[in-house]
């Protein structure tokens, strides 16, 4: 098979002309990014928000027509648009609740509710624990499913053991997978692994909401609740999505120390300004519990989460231990809920669950 030329792709592409200029999308310098490697190809649109819905059909005849190509296996694409001088979205300071300044949000087709498992800072295990309360929260009966947002670095691929990329339908959604009865979706499922992602914000943005309006969520049935493990931080992912999206209630994951607490009081910040909901904080790497003789060990320290939790006025939801266990079953593939459904440390993920459930 002959090597795909970067000239060729772009010659295709130069078939598809803007509806409104009648110069095509190459010209018009609108096609950024186009990479072409064993086969995958990925590519953004450079558009005017305002038409955004008409590019949107540009942007699936370019995937069409390249998809056409022999030798090409996948199309990758998405709508990005430049930041405009003037700011989009009034400052931060101090909003008014319930005025929500900076809302302008929608209901995801397909789910009834949506928690975001946030973390002010990265390495406290928050990934593992969204991916453990959204099994708990099946364990409770609902239909749950988890959408990996962490666009920079994705692990449900890994926590959910998931090797094979997801389809499409007839429609062009994209079927999410389905691992331990938990509906799920990632960017790790469309990148090769151990593919670093190296993405401006605004092709971010693009992606987080493509994936989110393009994805089947209802493929066994309209979900219950839909977990969103988010990135750490207070980006743009994190905003974006609070804005746009129908967010029922925000966790926030913390570990017991000073530096991760700071981080966990900004986060918490963050969805106050953005009138999200929070509905409490956990306490991840609470204690160390020896897998040996059973002794407890407050490595970290220990209570520190709670009393953030009772200094902001929010609920504690719950003490996750350090233990060997919650770390083997996440690294295996089999989160601790689905493997150990009768262990003491899944009686803690099904007990916030059910807290979490309830405000629901």
């Amino acid at each position: 098979m002959s090597e795909i030329k970067h000239e060729q792709l772009l010659n295709v592409l130069k078939t598809i002309h803007h509806p409104n200029k009648g110069v095509d999308i190459v010209s018009l310098g609108m096609v950024q990014g186009l990479v072409i490697k064993n086969g995958d190809v990925a590519f953004s649109l450079n558009i005017n928000p305002a038409e955004a819905e008409m590019m949107e059909q540009i942007r699936k005849s370019c995937d069409a027509k390249l998809m056409a190509v022999p030798g090409i296996n996948r199309v990758v694409s998405v709508l990005t648009a430049e930041r405009s001088q003037t700011k989009e979205v009034p400052e931060m300071q101090s909003p008014v609740k319930g005025t929500g300044p900076l809302k302008n949000t929608r209901k995801i087709p397909g789910v009834k509710h949506v928690v975001a498992v946030a973390s002010g800072k990265g390495g406290v295990g928050k990934s593992t624990t969204a991916v453990n309360l959204a099994l708990a929260l099946q364990t409770l009966g609902l239909k749950a499913g988890i959408f990996d947002v962490d666009i920079y670095g994705p692990s449900i691929p890994m926590l959910l053991g998931v090797t094979v990329q997801p389809a499409q339908d007839e429609d062009k959604k994209i079927i999410p997978i389905i691992s331990h009865g938990l509906v799920s979706m990632s960017l790790g499922y469309l990148m090769k692994q151990d593919t670093a992602t190296i993405w401006r914000g605004p092709m971010v943005m693009s992606a987080v909401k493509q994936m989110t309006a393009d994805t089947k969520w209802d493929v066994n049935g309209e979900l219950d609740v839909l977990v969103l493990d988010l990135p750490p931080g207070t980006g743009d992912v994190q905003l974006t999505l609070a804005q746009t999206i129908d967010i029922d209630g925000a966790v926030v994951v913390s570990t017991p120390q000073d530096i991760a607490l700071t981080d966990a009081r900004k986060g918490l910040d963050m969805f106050e300004k953005t009138d999200t909901e929070v509905f409490g904080i956990i306490e991840n790497m609470s204690y160390f519990l020896c897998p040996s003789c059973g002794e407890r060990s407050d490595i970290f320290g220990h209570g520190g989460a709670r009393e953030v939790a009772e200094n902001l006025s929010v609920d504690f939801l719950g003490e996750i231990p350090l233990h060997m266990d919650i770390r083997t079953t996440s690294d295996n593939g089999t989160p601790i809920v689905a493997q150990s459904p009768d262990s003491d440390h899944t009686a803690i993920y099904i007990d916030i669950a059910r807290k979490i459930a309830e405000k629901l």
